[in-house]
Parts: C-alpha cells; sequence; structure tokens
C-alpha cells in the first residue's frame, strides 16, 4: 500500500516536473548569453593572468632551491633566473642544473661551500643580522686568555723537568 502511494506521488511529481521544464528553458534562453559572456572575460583577463603567474613561480624554483640549500652562487642562479624570464624560459634548465649542483673548486677556493647568508645569526627576536662584532671580539678574547693560561701551564711543566732532569755539577757547586 505504501509502495503504490508513494509511486503515485514521484508520477504526480514528474508530470509537475515535465509541464515546467519547457516554460524553464524558455526562461533560460537569456542566462546562456550572459554565461557566454561571463566565460569569454574569464579566458580574456583571468587565464592569462594565471598564466604568467604560474611561469613565473616555475621560473623563479630554481632560486628557491638554492636559497633554500645555501647555495654559494645563489645570487648567480637568481639572475639566470631573471634572465630565463626575458628570454622566454631558454636559460631555465641551466639555472636549474646549476641550482642542484655545487661548485667543485669553490669550496677550495673560499673554504666553504655555503653562501655567506648560512653564517648569519639564526633567526630570534632580533631577525636576521650578522654576528655582532663585539660578540666575537669577546670570543677571541676569551681563547687568548685561555691560549696564554695553556702557554703558562707548558711553561711550568717544561721548566719542572729541565731541573729535574739536569745533571748536578760537582764543579759548579763549592
Amino acid at each position: 500500500m505504501r509502495s503504490k502511494t508513494r509511486n503515485a506521488i514521484q508520477a504526480a511529481g514528474l508530470a509537475a516536473l515535465l509541464a515546467i521544464l519547457p516554460m524553464r528553458a524558455w526562461a533560460m534562453a537569456g542566462m546562456e548569453e550572459t554565461i557566454a559572456d561571463v566565460m569569454v572575460w574569464v579566458v580574456i583577463i583571468v587565464v592569462p593572468i594565471g598564466a604568467l603567474y604560474l611561469f613565473w613561480k616555475v621560473h623563479v624554483l630554481p632560486e628557491v632551491y638554492a636559497e633554500k640549500h645555501n647555495h654559494p652562487q645563489k645570487h648567480a642562479i637568481q639572475v639566470l633566473c631573471l634572465l630565463s624570464l626575458a628570454f622566454g624560459g631558454l636559460l631555465w634548465p641551466i639555472a636549474w642544473l646549476w641550482a642542484f649542483t655545487k661548485p667543485t673548486s669553490y669550496k677550495q677556493a673560499y673554504g666553504t661551500d655555503k653562501h655567506d647568508d648560512y653564517f648569519l645569526k639564526p633567526d630570534g627576536e632580533h631577525g636576521s643580522k650578522p654576528m655582532d662584532l663585539a660578540i666575537v671580539d669577546d670570543e677571541l678574547m676569551l681563547l687568548k686568555e685561555k691560549m696564554d693560561g695553556l702557554n703558562k701551564k707548558r711553561d711550568l711543566i717544561l721548566n719542572t723537568q729541565r731541573k729535574d732532569s739536569a745533571p748536578v755539577n760537582s764543579e759548579g757547586a763549592q
């Protein structure tokens, strides 16, 4: 009994929908033109801006990687990425390869394979700032004091060893 009433209600709803459908389709005829106009403006304005943004983000990837891994020549990679943007991406593969390789003789020439920014203080309440020279001078003074102390100990030990091992001269004891 329930299924019969349910089927009857569904049939009545379907008949009402079919009766209204041609009228609704006629009313939406102007809506199609509006949708088409909006889509044209989206394709003309939004898609090129999105494509340029994506092109730019892809072309700065080598620079981002070099920055993240403290590549010693990250500024040169940055310049190559900018040139690649200007030349339509022709130089981008070179920048990409350069970012993923470290120069073999750079460490021999400069003593490190990291960029100078790597040796900045880590971010704290003061941000990234170069090490304060006063702190470096204090550390150098402490190291000099330790070295002086160690030299005095060494001299003291050497003097005591010389006195202990020196032969006693019978003629000089008069």
